[in-house]
């Protein structure tokens, strides 16, 4: 599915390369045809299979068409604010699919997968947001650089807390002074 989500990338980027002129309406409603066709023909496939691997499954095609729309609006109105849409779908979807994965598993090893998952969907959508303000245009450089920077120092003290969570997750399948030591080294390198 990740393969076929690249393909519809790359083939997204190669229509806007071609193309000189924007979408028509035409063109967009007839894509937006394709990607719910595309849907239904994933979704069909799940059909197939059985207990998670069946919702795996709907998952990734329900993300998939999602990113697909999301791509189709920043094509048809391009912009930074659907650029920033397509990478929130995105994270989105990636993080529904890991979520949904992680029902395979029990106990902590199931509450670590959940939220090494999360800490992924954090690092991505603060990773959007520094892309976002990057691509905005600004009045001067200066202003833009320090919003940039602002934008970075959040992001990093989002995925420094997401790295955190996940990791003292993972002490709690630890007792005793082990779980103290691994809590604290947690704390130490996440700066908590």
């Amino acid at each position: 599915m990740k393969h076929l989500r690249n393909l519809m990338a790359l083939a997204v980027a190669g229509m806007l390369a071609t193309s000189g002129m924007a979408m028509t309406k035409e063109e967009h409603s007839a894509a937006k045809d394709r990607i719910e066709a595309d849907y239904k023909a994933a979704k069909a496939q799940c059909d197939t299979l059985k207990d998670n691997a069946k919702d795996v499954c709907e998952k990734e095609a329900k993300g998939n068409e999602k990113v697909a729309k999301a791509e189709l609006e920043a094509q048809y109105k391009p912009g930074d604010k659907n650029t920033y849409k397509v990478h929130e779908a995105r994270a989105d979807a990636d993080y529904e699919v890991a979520k949904e994965k992680c029902d395979d598993l029990s106990g902590n090893a199931k509450d670590v997968c959940v939220k090494d998952a999360k800490a992924a969907h954090v690092k991505a959508k603060e990773n959007a947001k520094v892309a976002r303000t990057q691509a905005k245009p600004a009045a001067n450089t200066t202003a833009k650089q320090a919003d940039v920077a602002d934008a970075k120092k959040d992001a990093a003290e989002e995925k420094r807390e997401a790295d955190y969570k996940a990791a003292k997750e993972r002490c709690d399948s630890m007792s005793g002074d082990a779980k103290d030591k691994c809590v604290a080294d947690a704390k130490r390198t996440y700066a908590q």
